[in-house]
């Protein structure tokens, strides 16, 4: 009997299958009892509610990414060293449709808490006081999980830019424009703003932005 096979590990990667297909609003238990050819109430004898299968969604996001977590090498900076992380995080977050959506409304993530022991203890391994660490750390994260929030929420369709006067805006937001303006112009991307806007973040607003690529 299918019922029989059923564990825990096949209904998230099933899980994670119809996120890909439809998104986090798509993935009720209905549709993954359906994929999985089974009732909905066989789910909760392996995953009791939505909360804790949206948190495993996110384990397994997390896991593609960060299989294992390892610190920086003694030579390796840590500024560098955490900026990569930030980067490998983007990485895991974008490769699902509402991958940001699923980290931000996933509850008790061990695999982001130990993102976060880590780099916390790399920091503090690395003389930066508790305090500033846990706070490097937690606006690096949440700034990458907001950042890629945006990015999978997409530029405003038609609709939304109908009747929406785009020359009275820039009249009254100049300094927006032209500071937008002024950075893309270079050929920079979206991802070139991901990098600047960390090295702001942990290299304080004195760091310069890079090249553009």
């Amino acid at each position: 009997m299918p019922e029989l096979a059923l564990d825990k590990r096949r209904i998230v990667a099933e899980a994670v299958a119809l996120l890909d297909a439809e998104g986090l609003d798509g993935v009720t238990t209905r549709k993954l009892a359906a994929r999985l050819g089974v009732r909905s109430p066989t789910l909760y004898w392996h995953i009791p509610n939505k909360a804790a299968l949206v948190t495993a969604i996110a384990e397994q996001i997390l896991e593609q990414q960060f299989p294992e977590l390892e610190p920086p090498g003694p030579d390796e900076r840590w500024q560098d060293w955490l900026t990569g992380l930030a980067e490998r995080l983007r990485r895991a977050l974008l490769a699902h449709p509402d991958g940001a959506r699923i980290i931000a409304a996933s509850q008790l993530s061990l695999k982001m808490a130990a993102i976060s022991e880590l780099a916390m203890s790399t920091l503090v391994g690395r003389g930066i006081p508790l305090r500033r660490a846990r706070l490097i750390v937690l606006t690096v994260l949440r700034f990458t999980v907001g950042y890629v929030l945006e990015e999978q929420v997409g530029r405003p369709d038609a609709d939304a830019l109908d009747g929406f006067d785009m020359a009275a805006y820039a009249a009254a937001h100049p300094t927006v424009m032209a500071g937008v303006t002024e950075y893309f112009q270079s050929g920079r991307t979206v991802d070139d703003l991901f990098r600047d806007c960390l090295e702001q973040i942990i290299h304080g607003p004195a760091a310069e932005p890079g090249p553009a690529s």
